[in-house]
Order: structure tokens, then sequence, then C-alpha cells
């Protein structure tokens, strides 16, 4: 065997080796030489691959859903059920096909301010988390609707910015608590946005769940820099350590105790040993703060972008959303990216960033600059729509602006916005039914009403102004006098005041509009039951009476209408003769006998002459008292009189009635009225509804009023919607209104208003508001401020506060004092008033026309035979 063999076997692996390594090197030399090839090679292949993937974002960013969150008033969810939402946004940000990229798996959360509403909560994200996102935790308080596609005008000033996480990697951001609403500084940023100048803010947060291999690669940094850190820490500390030492030593005082103790010792000292400290070991929950667990852990994306058609306003804006922001900071916190060079930013809205910062904008990318982590718990004032803790602002939107002249707005007040703007503020009249004004005397809820039913007037819109005091006609009557309403209104004024007082006149029992009789009675009994506390109960035969007795009074005054003969009617003065003068009876009942039911016929002659005569004193005192008052006397004792509320409901009238006190007297006034407008307004049921004429009722100091009639104001507030018949009603103290008015008031109000007044006074109407604000707030309102609630499209707004209009103020365009005294003598020609003695006169001789009716309706009827059979 040769013996070089081995050599030889050894060295061909070498020399393969050797082939190998030079080749290698001449590979490097190439490359090295012709590294623009390499370059050109990567580029192509990231730029190939780059093209792919944004074509597949595309198409998987064109499959995308959105939905609408409309949260309730009461919204008011806890921690657990955010957090649980937050979940599903995680969970529902990989709801996409397998070759969908990474950047298209994410879940956006657009918040925006557009003039529409205060903040707009959207959600858009996978086409298949729909079904997982539209049911949330927070069960009904929150409405989930599908979201249109939004199509934005262009504006001509335009601001973009995107905010990244800055601080300590590791470090949350300030857990923000759930009262106030951590939306409420984003609020407040738009609060001042007006959408007639273009102004626009959106924010849109991205969440997507954190890269696993990203995370890792973060988390074995971070656990490196801390121990690195520990280490530079131990050897600075060592290093101070040995410092010391080495001072200590070459002091004075060591050398010396270093000598006393060697000579007592009898050996030579030398120097200390020192043990430099050992690093501490790296606690990795410490090293990596939020980033410890991957549980709830997500990436974040957040861009604004902020417009206007005015300079400046969409800088402005973005300036304040930057600093609503700044309350989620702690420490960690949102910055804007770029940089600020002098008076230049260069951000989103400058290249290279703009590009990039549109195509995620518009598609829905998330592709943040920096990782951005953060655990849903840091997101909890993001993850939800404003809850009844934020305090939203009254838009122009929400509340539509008073236009004068306009029949379809009705006034409420002036409100003045966060940036300062006042504005007439009003509701549809078509959904405003009823209103409530509470409050103290003096605090302008009479003035509001006012100013409301003036601008009403001005619009073509008819009526009625109740007020017992009188004190509304003279404050109003400037504003109201002009020559366009000389013809539409009417005063009646049953106060008799001056020298020459000057009276209208009503017939409750006047049937020339040919109404139905059994109405004309049931109301007018109606009316003296209710102020005089009768009911079957308590009263039955003064009940019974008074019925039976209007019914052949009514019977009466039909046949001298038929007749042509309306002057000769009678009225509620003649219900003494028929129950206590036997001839006027006789000849009444002879007169109408084909005209009564048989019941009724019945009664007088059976049940009637077995009546005590002592049974009559209670139907006939309230009678008596009306009689003895010349004014009610005069009002009431007119055979044709020219009060009539349905025909001033359907002709658009404006009707001013001043009962004249509070008395018992007037309260009988009163309720006859009261009770003769439900009638007339039940009686539109023969006209259809689209037909029927729009008519307002304003009853001031409603505790008089009800106190009169509280049954047919109950009745008013529930049933006059039917009718296009509303009714507006002031009172000091909603307390002191009977129970079935108060309640009928608090349920059916489509305006419920308060003015400052006492705590336990406002307390009832702050209740229905849910003490939002509580009656200490309101209690401390200024005069003429009030808190409302209103009905704007069919949903609450509000309360918010206002100002009460003031007239001298609002309506100082309309005042003609110059023409207030031609205008009331229109107002009381247009109510047919006449001298107080000439009425009473004419009242005293009504019974004599009636008899001579009554002796030719029934010629061959002889009085004795009569009285036979009646008596």
């Amino acid at each position: 065997m040769d013996p070089a063999a081995p050599h030889l076997t050894l060295a061909a692996p070498l020399d393969g080796l050797l082939d190998l390594l030079a080749g290698l090197v001449d590979v490097a030399g190439w490359l090295l030489t012709h590294w623009y090839l390499l370059t050109l090679l990567v580029a192509g292949c990231w730029t190939l691959t780059e093209w792919v993937v944004r074509r597949l974002a595309r198409k998987a960013s064109a499959e995308r859903m959105a939905l609408e969150l409309v949260p309730a008033r009461h919204f008011d969810p806890g921690l657990e059920e955010i957090f649980r939402r937050g979940v599903q946004l995680a969970r529902a940000s990989t709801s996409m096909p397998w070759w969908a990229p990474r950047r298209t798996k994410a879940v956006q959360i657009r918040l925006r301010a557009d003039g529409s509403s205060p903040l707009r909560y959207r959600i858009e994200g996978p086409a298949g988390g729909e079904r997982l996102l539209s049911i949330t935790p927070f069960g009904p308080a929150v409405t989930v609707k599908k979201g249109l596609p939004i199509a934005d005008k262009p504006r001509t000033h335009v601001v973009r910015a995107e905010f990244i996480l800055r601080g300590k990697p590791t470090a949350p951001l300030r857990d923000v608590p759930l009262d106030p609403d951590p939306l409420q500084p984003l609020v407040d940023a738009v609060s001042d946005l007006r959408a007639g100048l273009g102004d626009l803010a959106e924010l849109r947060l991205d969440i997507q769940r954190a890269p696993k291999w990203t995370l890792r690669a973060r988390r074995v940094q971070l656990m490196s820099d801390a121990r690195r850190q520990e280490r530079r820490e131990a050897q600075r500390a060592a290093r101070w350590l040995r410092q010391d030492a080495g001072g200590v030593e070459d002091s004075l005082g060591w050398q010396l105790q270093q000598l006393i103790g060697s000579k007592s010792a009898g050996a030579g000292g030398g120097r200390r040993l020192v043990m430099p400290p050992v690093p501490r070991r790296v606690d990795p929950a410490e090293a990596l703060g939020k980033l410890a667990d991957d549980d709830h852990l997500v990436r974040v994306q957040l861009l604004v972008m902020c417009a206007s058609d005015t300079e400046g306003r969409a800088e402005a804006r973005l300036g304040q959303l930057q600093a609503a922001l700044d309350v989620f900071g702690s420490g960690s916190r949102w910055a804007m990216r770029g940089w600020h060079l002098g008076p230049w930013r260069l951000g989103a809205d400058r290249w290279p960033s703009r590009r990039s910062f549109e195509r995620r904008w518009e598609l829905g990318h998330c592709q943040p600059p920096r990782p951005n982590w953060v655990r849903l718990e840091e997101l909890t004032g993001l993850l939800k729509p404003p809850t009844r803790h934020c305090r939203l602002p009254l838009l122009a939107g929400d509340l539509p602006t008073f236009e004068f002249g306009d029949p379809r707005l009705l006034l409420q007040g002036i409100h003045q916005g966060p940036d300062g703007r006042r504005r007439l503020v009003a509701t549809y009249a078509a959904e405003t039914l009823f209103e409530v004004g509470v409050g103290k005397a003096g605090g302008g809820k009479t003035e509001r009403a006012l100013a409301q039913a003036i601008g009403w007037a001005h619009a073509g819109g008819g009526l009625m102004f109740v007020d017992p005091h009188r004190d509304s006609w003279p404050r109003a009557l400037p504003f109201l006098a002009h020559t366009t309403l000389a013809d539409r209104i009417a005063l009646i004024d049953l106060g008799a005041h001056g020298p020459a007082p000057q009276v209208s006149s009503w017939n409750p029992l006047d049937m020339r509009q040919r109404q139905v009789a059994h109405e004309v009675v049931e109301a007018t009994a109606d009316a003296f039951a209710s102020v005089l506390g009768w009911d079957d109960a308590t009263a039955p035969r003064a009940l019974t009476i008074l019925t039976a007795a209007l019914a052949v009074l009514v019977a009466v005054n039909e046949a001298a209408c038929q007749a042509g003969r309306p002057a000769d009617q009678t009225t509620l003065f003649h219900v003494r003769p028929l129950l206590t003068d036997p001839a006027f009876r006789t000849t009444a009942l002879a007169g109408v006998e084909g005209r009564l039911d048989e019941e009724t016929r019945a009664w007088w002659r059976v049940v009637f002459p077995t009546l005590p005569p002592d049974a009559f004193a209670v139907v006939l005192n309230p009678m008596a008292r009306l009689a003895a008052n010349p004014v009610t006397r005069a009002f009431l004792g007119q055979a044709a009189g020219v009060y009539n509320i349905r025909a001033a409901m359907d002709s658009k009238m404006i009707v001013w009635v001043c009962p004249g006190g509070n008395g018992p007297t007037d309260r009988l006034i009163t309720a006859l009225l009261a009770r003769d407008l439900l009638r007339a307004v039940r009686s539109r049921r023969d006209v259809p509804e689209a037909r029927r004429v729009p008519f307002r009722a304003y009853f001031d100091e409603l505790i008089t009023l009800t106190g009169a009639a509280p049954e047919t104001i109950a009745s008013m507030f529930e049933d006059f919607r039917k009718y296009r018949v509303h009714v507006h009603g002031m009172t000091q103290l909603l307390a002191r209104l009977p129970a079935p008015v108060r309640l009928s008031l608090v349920q059916n109000a489509s305006t419920l208003a308060s003015t400052a007044g006492s705590q336990s006074a406002i307390a009832p109407v702050t209740a229905e508001w849910g003490d939002e604000p509580g009656p200490d707030v309101v209690a401390a309102l200024d005069r003429f401020d009030h808190y409302v609630s209103l009905t704007v499209r069919g949903r609450r707004v509000g309360p918010v506060k206002i100002t009460g209009p003031h007239l001298d103020d609002v309506f100082a365009a309309y005042a003609r004092p110059d023409n207030t005294a031609a205008f009331e003598r229109a107002a009381r020609t247009t109510a047919g008033t006449a001298p107080l003695d000439v009425l009473a006169t004419r009242a005293r001789g009504q019974l004599d026309r009636v008899n001579a009716f009554l002796a030719q309706l029934a010629p061959t009827t002889t009085p004795d035979n009569q009285e036979k059979t009646y008596k």
C-alpha cells in the first residue's frame, strides 16, 4: 500500500472547501461590483409584492360593512359591558378571508360631527363581522342600524393628522372615569361646529389584533434593554462604591484609626475588600408592563381630519381635538405625528405622509407607523357611544331656528351656543301638541307664552288666550295692533272697566249653529257640576233637575231658530222661571213636547210634581248669583250671543278671554267657557281630519282655571290632539293642580318648561327629566331663563337652557303703540260688545219675548189644562 495515499485522501476535501470559499469570495466581489443589480432585484421584488398586497387589500376593503349606533338618553353602561364590546371588536377584526392582507383585518370606530348630530358613532369593518357586531352587550339602550354610505362634499380647507403613542411604550394610557363621559372632551371640541360654514370633524380609530411575532420580538428587545439597564445601574453603583471606599481610606481619620488599631493589635492593617453590587433579577411583569400578556392586547391607529369652507376654522378644530385627546395621557399619551418647523407643520398634510394617510383613510387600512399597542381597558372611553353622562350640545339641526311669519314653526326662546352665538329657536307646530310652563310669579312663563302666541298670530294661526287677571292683554296689544289682524281678533273682557263699560254676549244654550241638543245640555250641566262639586253620589237630584230644565230650554231654542226668531231664545236665567213659574213651565212644555224624548216628558209628568219646593234651591242658588252680578247677567242674558268658539276656530280668529277674577261667580263663568270649548272641539269630528284648521288655546294661571273645571281641563289635554287643537298651560305650582289635570299635563306634554322657583315646587318637573338638571340647578335660574324639554321630529330634545323671549326685544319691529286704541276698539267690535246697561235691560226683558214666542208656538193649548197635566 502506498504511504502517500492517506495524505491524498485528506487533501481532496480541503481543496474542495478552498474552492468553495474562493467561489463565495468571487460572488461577493461580483455583487459588490454590481451592487446596483442586487438593489434593483430587491426593489423589484418588494414592488411586486406591495402591488399584489395592495390589490388584495383593495379587494378586501370593498367588502366592508358599516353599522350606526344610536344611544338612548338613559344609556349608562358598566365597565364589563364596554370591555365585552371591545372583545367583540377585536374578534370581528379577524373576520376576513384567508387571503386578505393584515392591514385590512381591522375594525374602525368613526366619531363624526358635521352638523347633523353632536357626535355620530359608527363602526366599519369586515363584512363577516356584521352579525357579531349587530348584537351588542349594551342591550336595548343602544339601537344598531345599518350604516349608509357617507358622501362628503369637497371643502375648501382640509387638515389631516395622525396620532401615535408617545412616552414609555409599556406604560398605559390614563384610566379615565365613566362619569363624566370620556367622550365629553371630544364632544366639547366640536360643540361650536357650524354646518353652514362647511365645518366637519372626524376621528377614526382602527383596532387590530396585535401580531404575535412582532410582539415577541418587542418583548425580547424590552427584556434585553431592561437587563442592560440593570447591568449599567449595577456598574454605576459599583463605581460609586469604590470611589466612596477609596475616599474613606485616603482620609486622615481612617489612617489614624488604622495606625492605632495596628499598634494595639500588633499587626499591620490592610485595605478593605469592596464587594461590588450584583445586578438584580429583572421582573418580566415590571419590564414589559402592559405588553406582558397577549390577552386583550390590540394595535390601534388614530386618524383625524377637519375641514371647513372658512379659512382657519379647520386648523382651530384640529387644535381643539388635540387638546381633547390630551385627557387620555399619562405615562403614555396621544401625540400628533410630525414636526414643526417655524410656521410649517410636517405631518399627514405634507409629502410623503399625505398619500399614505389618504389611502388608509379611504380604504380603512390599519398601518400605523409604530406599534401603538394598547390594552382594551385603555380604550374604554372610545368603545361606546356617548352615555347619559355626556353633555351634548344643541345644534341647529336639533332645534330649528325660528323665522317670523312661518306657520310651521312655534317660537320657544333664545338659545346661546357654546361659541356665544344667540339664536331664536322653535319647534314644529304640527308636533307641539301640548305645553306646560311652571315657575314662580314674574319668572317669565307668561311672557314666553305671549311671545309664542303673537308669533303664531302673525303667521296666520288662530288662538284663544284665557287670562283671569287680564294683564296679558295690554302687554300683547302693541304687538298685535296691525291692520292685517284687526278683522281676526276679538276681546271678551268681563272686567267691565271704565266709566262706560262694554261687554260682549254669549248664550251657552244658543242653537243657531245647529248644535246637537244633548251635547249642549251635557256641556252646560257638566260645567255647573264641576264648579259646584256635583256628582251622581253627592247631588244626583240637582243634576237631574238641571239636566231636565236645560233639555226643555234647548228644545225651545231649537224651535225659535227653526222659526227664524233667534232673538226669542231662552238663556240660563230662564231655568228659574221654568222651575218656579207654573204658567211659563206649562207653556214651554207644551210648545216643545214633540221635541222632547219620552223619558224627559215622563219625568216632567211623573217625577217633577212630587218634588218639594226646597229641592230646587241647590239649582237656583248659582243662577241667582249669576243674575245678581250685572256683568254676568248682561253677558249670559242675551238670546243671540256673539261669542262662538267653534266659528272662531274654523276661521282662525284670535280670541282674548278675560273672565274678570277668580271668585265663585267667575269660576262658574270659566267653567262654562271651558266646557263649551271642549264641546266645540269635539264637534269638529264632522270635519275631515285634513281639513281641520289648527287652533291653539293658552291658559294662564292654570290653578285658577282648573279650580273651576278640573275634569274639563284634563279632558282637553287628553282629547284635543285628535281635533288639531293644542293647549298651552302655565302655572306657578304643579303640585297645586288637581290630580287628573296634573297627570294629563305631564303625560301628554310635548314641551315641559320651568323657570326658577323653590326646589320643592320644581322637583315634580325635574323628576320627569330624571333630575338632570336637578331642582337646585333650576331653582338658581335667572329671571326669564328656562329649562325646557321639547319634541322635535318625534324625539325629545333637552332639557336645554333657553332664555325666554322678551317682547320688547324679539318683537320690537312689530310694536305699533300708536295703533293700540283703534285696535282695541276693533277687537271689541268683533266681539259684539255693547254698553253694560243696554245689555242688562235687554236681558231683563228677554222673558217677555220668550213668552210671546211660546204663545205663538202653541196657541191652542190652555194653561189650565196643561198645568193639570204637569203639576
